[in-house]
Protein backbone atom coordinates (compact mmCIF):
# COMPACT_ATOMS: atom_id res chain seq x y z
CA UNK A 1 0.00 0.00 0.00
CA UNK A 2 1.41 3.15 -0.73
CA UNK A 3 0.64 6.53 0.64
CA UNK A 4 0.56 10.06 -1.34
CA UNK A 5 1.03 12.74 0.55
CA UNK A 6 -1.68 15.74 -0.69
CA UNK A 7 -0.34 19.04 0.09
CA UNK A 8 -1.60 21.43 2.77
CA UNK A 9 -2.89 24.74 1.30
CA UNK A 10 -4.70 27.86 2.83
CA UNK A 11 -6.59 30.02 1.85
CA UNK A 12 -4.68 33.56 0.79
CA UNK A 13 -6.49 35.32 3.94
CA UNK A 14 -4.78 33.03 6.31
CA UNK A 15 -1.21 33.16 4.60
CA UNK A 16 -1.43 37.12 4.78
CA UNK A 17 -2.22 36.68 8.59
CA UNK A 18 0.55 34.68 9.00
CA UNK A 19 3.08 36.95 7.22
CA UNK A 20 1.51 39.81 8.92
CA UNK A 21 0.43 41.88 6.11
CA UNK A 22 -2.75 43.27 4.91
CA UNK A 23 -5.02 41.13 2.35
CA UNK A 24 -5.80 43.97 0.44
CA UNK A 25 -2.41 45.39 -0.47
CA UNK A 26 -0.77 42.13 -1.40
CA UNK A 27 -0.87 41.25 -5.56
CA UNK A 28 -3.69 40.26 -7.01
CA UNK A 29 -2.26 36.77 -8.34
CA UNK A 30 -1.28 36.29 -3.93
CA UNK A 31 -5.12 37.34 -3.04
CA UNK A 32 -6.44 35.10 -6.30
CA UNK A 33 -5.07 31.84 -5.27
CA UNK A 34 -3.69 29.49 -2.56
CA UNK A 35 -1.09 29.28 -0.75
CA UNK A 36 0.07 25.81 -0.08
CA UNK A 37 2.37 25.24 3.19
CA UNK A 38 5.54 24.90 0.87
CA UNK A 39 4.65 28.33 -0.55
CA UNK A 40 4.68 30.27 2.60
CA UNK A 41 7.86 28.70 4.10
CA UNK A 42 9.72 29.85 0.95
CA UNK A 43 7.76 33.39 1.27
CA UNK A 44 9.09 33.29 4.99
CA UNK A 45 12.12 32.46 4.06
CA UNK A 46 13.09 34.54 0.83
CA UNK A 47 10.07 37.48 1.17
CA UNK A 48 10.07 38.88 -2.67
CA UNK A 49 10.01 42.79 -2.91
CA UNK A 50 6.40 43.17 -2.57
CA UNK A 51 6.53 41.37 0.61
CA UNK A 52 9.09 42.56 2.33
CA UNK A 53 7.85 46.32 0.63
CA UNK A 54 4.35 45.61 2.91
CA UNK A 55 6.46 44.46 5.94
CA UNK A 56 8.44 47.74 5.66
CA UNK A 57 5.92 50.23 4.81
CA UNK A 58 2.62 48.90 5.09
CA UNK A 59 -0.48 49.38 5.04
CA UNK A 60 -0.35 46.89 7.98
CA UNK A 61 -3.42 45.07 9.89
CA UNK A 62 -4.52 45.94 13.01
CA UNK A 63 -2.86 43.21 14.67
CA UNK A 64 0.86 44.69 13.69
CA UNK A 65 -0.75 48.27 14.18
CA UNK A 66 -1.54 47.12 17.59
CA UNK A 67 1.74 45.98 18.23
CA UNK A 68 3.86 48.41 17.12
CA UNK A 69 1.59 50.88 19.13
CA UNK A 70 1.97 49.05 22.22
CA UNK A 71 -1.66 48.94 22.72
CA UNK A 72 -4.30 46.78 22.20
CA UNK A 73 -6.61 46.05 19.32
CA UNK A 74 -9.29 46.43 21.08
CA UNK A 75 -7.53 49.73 21.98
CA UNK A 76 -6.98 50.74 18.86
CA UNK A 77 -10.63 50.17 18.27
CA UNK A 78 -11.77 52.60 21.74
CA UNK A 79 -9.08 55.14 20.29
CA UNK A 80 -10.85 55.04 16.31
CA UNK A 81 -8.57 53.40 14.97
CA UNK A 82 -10.17 50.81 12.51
CA UNK A 83 -9.04 50.70 9.30
CA UNK A 84 -5.05 49.67 8.63
CA UNK A 85 -2.18 51.94 8.41
CA UNK A 86 1.17 52.72 7.05
CA UNK A 87 4.37 53.21 8.60
CA UNK A 88 4.33 56.52 8.04
CA UNK A 89 0.65 57.19 9.77
CA UNK A 90 2.21 54.99 13.04
CA UNK A 91 4.90 57.07 13.59
CA UNK A 92 2.88 60.04 13.64
CA UNK A 93 0.84 58.62 16.03
CA UNK A 94 4.19 57.85 18.04
CA UNK A 95 5.16 61.27 17.46
CA UNK A 96 2.08 62.91 18.28
CA UNK A 97 1.09 60.49 21.48
CA UNK A 98 -2.47 61.48 21.40
CA UNK A 99 -4.41 61.11 24.90
CA UNK A 100 -6.14 57.89 23.62
CA UNK A 101 -3.16 56.54 23.00
CA UNK A 102 -1.51 57.30 26.25
CA UNK A 103 -4.46 55.68 28.20
CA UNK A 104 -4.43 52.58 26.23
CA UNK A 105 -0.59 52.04 26.34
CA UNK A 106 -1.21 52.84 30.40
CA UNK A 107 -3.92 50.01 30.21
CA UNK A 108 -1.72 47.53 27.71
CA UNK A 109 0.82 47.56 30.71
CA UNK A 110 -1.44 47.15 33.95
CA UNK A 111 -2.26 44.12 31.92
CA UNK A 112 0.94 42.82 31.39
CA UNK A 113 1.84 43.22 34.56
CA UNK A 114 -1.19 41.74 36.27
CA UNK A 115 -0.50 38.80 33.60
CA UNK A 116 3.27 38.22 35.26
CA UNK A 117 1.62 38.47 38.77
CA UNK A 118 -0.95 35.74 37.77
CA UNK A 119 2.00 33.54 36.35
CA UNK A 120 3.81 34.05 39.59
CA UNK A 121 1.25 33.09 41.17
CA UNK A 122 0.64 29.91 39.49
CA UNK A 123 3.68 28.62 39.71
CA UNK A 124 4.44 29.56 43.64
CA UNK A 125 0.81 27.71 44.02
CA UNK A 126 2.41 24.72 41.71
CA UNK A 127 5.38 24.70 43.72
CA UNK A 128 3.34 24.74 47.14
CA UNK A 129 1.12 21.64 45.93
CA UNK A 130 4.38 19.55 45.00
CA UNK A 131 5.60 20.29 48.15
CA UNK A 132 5.39 16.94 50.44
CA UNK A 133 3.37 17.86 53.52
CA UNK A 134 3.42 15.96 56.96
CA UNK A 135 1.09 13.76 57.87
CA UNK A 136 -1.76 14.72 60.20
CA UNK A 137 -2.35 13.13 63.77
Amino acid sequence: MTSHQTTQTMKPATAAKKLGVYLEATPAEFREGVVSRTELNALQADPPAWLQELRRNGPHPRPVVAAKLGVSIAGLARGGITEPLTTEQIDALKKDLPEWLQKERATQAEVRKEAVRIKEKKEKDAERAAQPRPPRS
